[in-house]
């Protein structure tokens, strides 16, 4: 299947979102919470006085919170990381938002950006990759396989199926995708229960109000109340790909810790959360 390269439809809450809420509300946020803090709502936000701020895909929270705590003690240099959806970062980004960098969960609104001129040239590189996993609560004792036409409808029963919204989040564009290419989409798109990013999905299935949810591995791992009940088939759906830019106002200190995040002892963090390498691009004969 060819990679998906336009981005998805973007959800029109975002842009009201966008043209309500000041920049000041970075400010309030830092004076409570305090210049260190890991910032994770899905507000519009400007570059704090100190320091680098990465703007980051939901996923990628408690690994790369790990790893930006290395390379601060590594080079004194900190870094604030705010976490939402990539589609809802990247609209931030476009309507003015000042960040060093942008890690998105795929390569579409990283394209959506560089094409709009507000990435550095020469700046983007692929660091992650990761699987996409069908998950249910830790106690359930369902068993399903993924195959063409496998029934996944019967098996939520009377529940809907969580996933992050497929028109606006890579995790849920990624789950369409493989749900269409097995040929069982057209019998679960009226029974989603949508979340505004991935992590929202996680938390439907972990706190049992979905019976049924497509997350990616990393997220699987990361919540005890949830188990994977089967593994997506790498051909099903475009290649998951986290990429990182630096935008056109980064600092200096931004491409160091880029440097830092694709070296291997960036690496080593990703991978002791499940991340694996990103997937190469195939060969053109």
């Amino acid at each position: 299947m060819a990679r998906q390269r336009r981005p998805y439809a973007i959800l029109s809450w975002t842009l009201s979102v966008l043209s309500v809420i000041a920049a000041g509300a970075w400010a309030a946020e830092l004076g409570r919470a305090g210049s260190s803090a890991t910032l994770r709502a899905d507000t519009m936000v400007t570059a704090g006085q100190t320091g680098l701020l990465v703007f980051a895909a939901s996923s990628l929270g408690d690994a790369l919170d790990e790893a930006n705590r290395a390379f601060t003690a590594r080079t004194g240099v900190h870094v604030t990381a705010s976490y939402a959806a990539s589609s809802v970062l990247a609209k931030q980004i476009e309507a003015g938002a000042l960040v060093d960098a942008f890690f998105s969960a795929d390569v579409s609104w990283i394209d959506y950006l560089d094409q709009r001129g507000y990435l550095k040239r020469g700046s983007r590189r692929d660091l992650l990759g990761n699987e996409l996993v069908l998950i249910a609560p830790a106690d359930s004792t369902l068993k399903l396989a993924i195959a063409p036409g496998f029934d996944l409808a019967t098996a939520l029963g009377g529940g809907r199926l969580a996933l992050a919204d497929p028109d606006a989040v890579p995790a849920g564009a990624y789950a369409r995708a493989a749900l269409t290419s097995l040929g069982v989409w057209g019998q679960l798109s009226a029974r989603l229960a949508r979340g505004e990013n991935v992590r929202t999905a996680l938390a439907y299935v972990a706190r049992g109000e979905a019976p049924l949810g497509i997350v990616y591995r990393t997220d699987a791992r990361a919540e005890k109340r949830v188990r994977v009940v089967a593994v997506f088939p790498a051909d099903s759906h475009p290649p998951i790909v986290y990429p990182m830019a630096l935008t056109v106002s980064a600092r200096p200190e931004a491409a160091r810790l880029a440097d830092f995040l694709a070296s291997e002892a960036g690496q080593q963090v990703f991978r002791r959360y499940g991340f694996t390498p990103p997937p190469r691009a195939p060969e053109v004969r």
